[in-house]
């Protein structure tokens, strides 16, 4: 799949917590780090998201806000 996005962060599902039409999806990256999504409990199936796959956490902004003290 061919996408506009270049911010892919390669990781693996750590959670997925699925709450009715929406679920909370966990994504430890390489490096350590964790990213959350919320996407659809649908989006969930359809992609075949469980504890342990591979996935890429693609982000996608119009905005990006950086704030210091």
């Amino acid at each position: 799949m061919a996408l506009s996005a270049r911010n892919r962060l390669s990781g693996t599902v750590r959670s997925v917590e699925t709450d009715g039409l929406m679920a909370e999806v966990e994504v430890e990256l390489d490096a350590g780090q964790v990213v959350t999504a919320v996407i659809t409990s649908g989006s969930v199936d359809r992609l075949g998201i469980e504890e342990g796959k591979e996935v890429n956490a693609v982000v996608k902004a119009t905005e990006v806000m950086v704030e210091s003290d």
